[in-house]
């Protein structure tokens, strides 16, 4: 049996690969490179990369520090590669910040919202947390790095469909 390598890839060092089309059109797949995403976008910009009805997964890259954002539901974020801090704030009164019935994330600021501190979450490839419902969060790194969101179409969704998915045969 042959050996096989597997090679993970990071924001500044991965293959982007590609669907093989033999008798089709490769624009009725969906193919895009999370890492390849990432570093093309903005710090902080969720450009979605996967979709399942309302449900999307969502490539960001983390710079620096972001603003607050929030949420009517739980999200969940994904370090990819580097290391990514998560702050999190008990929200005083949430309703404030986020309309109860809306859906995905909402970017509520640069200022410190109303509430108390929950932590600190410290993440590295292949950590994950949970964004709670009622919380503020916002992140810092000190080094470019490529996260992943899983939530729900909203406000802050970026869609490149046609930027960043395959539309030639490879």
């Amino acid at each position: 049996m042959a050996d096989v390598v597997t090679k993970f890839g990071a924001l500044t060092d991965y293959r982007k690969g590609g669907v093989e089309i033999i008798d089709d059109d490769p624009r009725n797949y969906v193919f895009s490179n999370v890492f390849e995403v990432a570093a093309n976008a903005a710090p902080y910009e969720r450009v979605a990369v996967g979709k399942n009805f309302e449900y999307v997964i969502e490539s960001a890259r983390a710079e620096g520090t972001s603003g607050w954002f929030s949420c009517a539901h739980d999200e969940f974020v994904l370090a990819m590669d580097g290391q990514i801090e998560v702050h999190l704030l008990k929200l005083d009164n949430s309703d404030a910040y986020v309309d109860p019935d809306s859906e995905g994330a909402v970017a509520i600021g640069e200022a410190l919202p109303e509430g108390r501190k929950m932590g600190r979450i410290v993440l590295r490839r292949g950590h994950m947390a949970l964004l709670p419902v009622g919380a503020a969060y916002r992140f810092y790194a000190e080094q470019p790095a490529a996260m992943l969101f899983q939530s729900i179409e909203g406000a802050v969704t970026v869609q490149k469909w046609g930027e960043i998915c395959q539309t030639e045969a490879a």
